[in-house]
C-alpha cells in the first residue's frame, strides 16, 4: 500500500464526510441554496487539492522509468474487501451521528455500549470529561462509542487477513516500485499511527479543543470519523511492516 494512495483515499473520505456534515449543518440552520452550492464547490476544491498533492508525491516518489500505467491502473483505485468494510462502517457512523444519536436513546443496549467503551477506551473518558465541562452531549457520547465499536470490529477483521494484505503489498511492490524503501514506509506509517493513538485512543487531543469545536464539523469528524481512520491507519502500518519482512 503506497503512501500516496493511502493519502488520496484518506483525503477523499475526509472531504466527503466533512462535506456531508457541512450540508447537514446548512440544512438544519436553513441556509439558502447558494450556500449549499458554495459548500459543494469548496468540497470539490479541497478534494482536488489533496489529490493533487498525493498524486504529485506518488509520481515524484516512483522509480525512474516506471510507466504511467504501472504507476496508476484501474485495479489500484478499486476498493478491496477491507476498504469496502471501512467505507460501510463510515456510512454507518454517519447515519448514527445524524439520525440515531441525537434521539438520546436510553435503552439497555445503548447504556451498555457507552459504559463498555468508557471502560476500554481512555479517549472516551477524556471526551466525556470535555463534554461535561462544556455541558454538551446531544448524543455525542453514543456516537463516539458507536464509532469506537466499529473501529474495533474493523481492526479485528482486517488483522485477521493481515498476511494476505501484506502479500498483496509485496506483489504490488514488485510490479510497481516506489522511491521509499519498505522499512521507511513502515516507519512513517507506524509513527503517524502512534501519534494518532496518543491523540485519539488515549485522548490527549480532546482537552485542547474549545467547546465550540465539539458543536461544529471539527467535533463531528473527531467523534464519527477519526476512530475509523485511526483503525485503518494502524492496519496499513502493520501490513506494511509485515510486508517489509522477507521472512513473512
Amino acid at each position: 500500500m503506497g503512501i500516496a494512495r493511502l493519502l488520496a483515499k484518506g483525503w477523499i473520505v475526509f472531504c466527503l464526510f466533512a462535506g456531508a456534515h457541512a450540508f447537514r449543518f446548512a440544512l438544519t440552520t436553513g441556509m439558502p441554496a447558494p450556500s449549499l452550492v458554495a459548500i459543494a464547490i469548496c468540497m470539490v476544491l479541497f478534494a482536488a487539492m489533496g489529490l493533487l498533492f498525493a498524486g504529485g508525491f506518488g509520481v515524484s516518489a516512483g522509480m525512474p522509468g516506471t510507466s504511467f500505467k504501472a504507476r496508476l491502473g484501474f485495479h489500484h483505485v478499486m476498493p478491496g474487501f477491507n476498504e469496502i468494510v471501512f467505507l460501510s462502517f463510515v456510512v454507518l457512523s454517519f447515519v448514527d451521528q445524524v439520525w440515531f444519536a441525537p434521539l438520546d436513546l436510553q435503552s439497555g443496549v445503548v447504556v451498555a455500549l457507552e459504559r463498555a467503551v468508557y471502560f476500554a477506551v481512555p479517549g472516551q473518558r477524556a471526551l466525556v470529561q470535555s463534554l461535561d465541562a462544556c455541558s454538551l452531549d446531544g448524543g455525542r457520547l453514543f456516537a463516539a462509542a458507536f464509532a469506537w465499536l466499529l473501529a474495533i470490529i474493523y481492526l479485528g477483521s482486517a488483522c485477521s487477513r493481515l498476511k494476505l494484505t501484506a502479500g498483496i503489498i509485496r506483489l504490488e511492490r514488485n510490479t510497481r516500485p516506489e522511491g521509499l524503501a519498505p522499512s521507511v514506509r513502515a516507519f512513517c506509517l507506524g509513527l503517524v499511527a502512534v501519534v494518532g493513538v496518543q491523540f485519539l485512543f488515549v485522548g490527549s487531543a480532546y482537552p485542547w479543543l474549545n467547546c465550540s469545536a465539539f458543536d461544529n464539523i471539527t467535533g463531528a469528524l473527531l467523534i464519527g470519523l477519526a476512530p475509523l481512520m485511526l483503525a485503518y491507519l494502524v492496519v496499513a502500518a502493520l501490513a506494511t511492516l509485515l510486508a517489509s519482512s522477507p521472512e513473512s
